[in-house]
């Protein structure tokens, strides 16, 4: 039946537990961890903030790019120091799930930029005149 016939059939929480399972080993995280987590998450919050409440970048499409980029790390910050992601658990279906988050966060930030520039392009009026020829 089994490979090994002195393994459970199915694995105790016990065992799992205290590092005595079968390839299955989820990640802990200590509370240096978790506090490396939180001082990144704590500085990748305050520079967004500080760059659109400072006015620091002449370029708004250069802030807007900076905000993004700093909230997808965010993002992998908070999956990595929180959520334990790692290329060892799970026989690394974690990390599948860390690339497949990337993925889908790439493609709602380009599609919500993409969507905010052609509704500002197309409704937006250009100047007073158009307004006041407007219904």
């Amino acid at each position: 039946m089994s490979s090994h016939p002195h393994a459970p059939a199915q694995e105790s929480a016990h065992n799992t537990h205290h590092g005595h399972s079968h390839g299955h080993e989820a990640a802990h995280g200590t509370f240096k961890s978790y506090m490396t987590g939180f001082i990144l998450s704590v500085i990748l919050t305050a520079i967004p903030f500080w760059l659109v409440m400072g006015d620091v970048l002449d370029s708004k499409a250069l802030t807007a790019g900076l905000i993004m980029v700093l909230g997808v790390v965010q993002i992998v910050v908070h999956m990595i120091y929180f959520l334990h992601m790692n290329t060892k658990s799970e026989g690394g279906w974690t990390m599948l799930a860390l690339i497949f988050t990337i993925i889908i966060v790439v493609i709602a930030l380009s599609g919500s930029l993409w969507v905010m520039h052609h509704l500002n392009t197309n409704m937006m009026p250009l100047n007073p005149e158009m307004m006041k020829n407007m219904p």
